[in-house]
């Protein structure tokens, strides 16, 4: 699969083909021809005595400080190597990858003042599977992700270190010459414009966008398992009652919970009965939460789509040629949605916690042993895997805190507001990874327990998916070794083979 970069932007599900899948870059014909033409400003500027920050002047606070011609090249170096200042564990692989693609499309723009062959050449390192090391820590979100583009650039010019395609960890030139691939020599300008922009956040929101809508639709699939052990009502689930209240993303969730319980006949073994006048809100406000976290998913897609049709660069080569400062890499809209994105992810999870809970206390789980044990007292069943599930949530509580809120002032008090949207990137994917896991011990909590019900069964769905789960966790039976049990059924979710199992069978939004 090859995608070609053109002066429309990317969408979505090409950057995560390219990020994620290896899809193949070529860069268009007409984008060439522009790049040429708006380099021309730069080589104009080069030559005249007109003070231009980055081209003519030092960064940040040394914007002042006036650059000979016969330095200005060295400056480009000077700045990428100044920059590549991370420190901490290397960044994963498919995140640097997001990055340079989102990076590569805004030189791709023309704002950039970059040459042709310098585009093309960051190009070539995607396409030849160079990914370079970026490190946790080093980006403030403003001007851009500075420290982790810059060591990309790093390897661009030959140097640094660099992941090639078999995993192994070698210096920047290496990984080039052993691609056939020539180091660049930046030209004047090209070495801020490699560094400026939100790409790496943008990037890994991208990522948690794809992500985090599939544990969401993971998460009404969990919540429908408990629901039946629990002896919950469908009733909850009727569409005239979420027109009362039409948030798209509650009705979603209620439709998919609905689907989920259709033709359960756990679910009408008890409907007669008047002894539950209500489920707990954990059951029954199951659409109403998941809800909300879809619809604030849906409002970090349109600011992801705004942002990948941005082209972020300081300063910009404008379509008249002339070259303006700006501040369009600060990352605060993409901060933003990050943080609120943890924060609902988190809420997400708090609640399947609480379910999960529930078929464990013998005094709320209407029959079931306590903690699903096969010899209470002598077992202990789940009770141990809710304690991680509750450690789990905890720890996700703490990444809901905001980054963007947390502003340390930097350069000489030049830089003296930034958006932390990195960091705020960071922790959001460390909570997806967790939520992945709390649905996991809710999923293989809510199979036992189903079980334990028997003869009476599910749903033809939701029992297919438990019977799947008890397969790979066990089911009901002795104590055993927990960890690998879980393990696997949390690679299960994050590989999406459960969700799309029950997708083979139902629509689920």
């Amino acid at each position: 699969m090859s995608i070609t970069i053109t002066r429309s932007p990317l969408t979505r599900e090409e950057l995560l083909a390219i990020a994620r899948d290896g899809a193949q870059v070529t860069l268009g014909a007409d984008t060439l021809d522009l790049l040429a033409r708006q380099r021309g400003a730069i080589d104009a500027l080069v030559t005249s005595g007109s003070p231009v920050y980055g081209i003519s002047t030092g960064f940040g606070s040394l914007a002042t400080t006036f650059v000979s011609p016969d330095q200005r090249q060295e400056l480009q170096r000077a700045i990428v190597r100044s920059h590549a200042a991370g420190m901490g564990s290397p960044v994963e692989v498919e995140v640097v990858r997001a990055m340079m693609v989102s990076r590569l499309t805004n030189l791709c723009s023309g704002v950039s003042g970059v040459r042709p062959s310098t585009a093309q050449a960051y190009a070539d390192l995607l396409n030849a599977h160079i990914t370079p090391v970026v490190y946790d820590y080093g980006s403030l979100g403003c001007s851009g992700d500075l420290a982790p583009l810059s060591h990309v650039a790093l390897v661009l010019m030959g140097e640094g270190e660099a992941f090639v395609a078999d995993g192994s960890r070698v210096s920047g030139a290496q990984a080039l010459a052993a691609a056939g691939l020539q180091p660049v020599i930046l030209a004047e300008k090209e070495g801020l414009a490699l560094l400026n922009g939100t790409d790496g956040m943008l990037g890994q929101l991208i990522m948690a966008i794809e992500d985090g809508r599939a544990l969401l639709a993971t998460a009404d699939l969990s919540a429908s398992l408990s629901i039946q052990a629990l002896r919950g009502t469908d009733q909850t689930l009727r569409a005239d009652i979420h027109r009362l209240r039409p948030h798209p993303g509650q009705s979603t969730s209620a439709a998919n919970l609905a689907r989920l319980l259709a033709n359960s006949p756990m679910v009408a073994s008890h409907r007669d009965d008047t002894s539950q006048v209500q489920d707990a809100y954990s059951l029954r406000c199951a659409p109403q939460v998941h809800g909300a976290a879809r619809d604030t998913f849906d409002h970090a897609a349109r600011v992801a789509d705004v942002e990948l049709m941005s082209t972020i660069d300081n300063p910009s080569v404008l379509e008249d040629g002339r070259i303006v400062s700006n501040g369009n890499f600060h990352g605060a809209p993409v901060a933003y949605v990050l943080d609120f994105l943890a924060i609902c992810v988190a809420d997400v999870a708090s609640m399947a916690e609480r379910r999960t809970d529930r078929l464990l206390d013998v005094h709320r789980n209407y029959g079931l042993p306590p903690f699903l044990a096969q010899n209470p007292g002598v077992d202990s069943g789940l009770m141990i895997a809710q304690y991680t599930q509750a450690g789990l949530v905890s720890e996700m509580k703490r990444l809901a805190v905001p980054a963007s809120v947390d502003s340390i002032p930097s350069s000489a008090m030049q830089e003296d507001h930034v958006s932390m949207g990195w960091h705020a990137a960071r922790k959001l994917r460390r909570s997806l990874d967790a939520l992945a896991d709390v649905l996991a011990i809710e999923l293989v909590a809510g199979a036992r327990a189903m079980a334990l019900r028997a003869p009476l069964t599910a749903s033809p769905v939701t029992q297919a998916v438990a019977e799947v789960v008890n397969k790979w966790s066990g089911g009901p039976g002795p104590d055993r070794w927990l960890s690998p049990e879980l393990m696997r059924v949390g690679a299960m979710v994050r590989s999406g083979e459960l969700l799309a199992l029950a997708r083979s069978m139902i629509e689920i939004g």
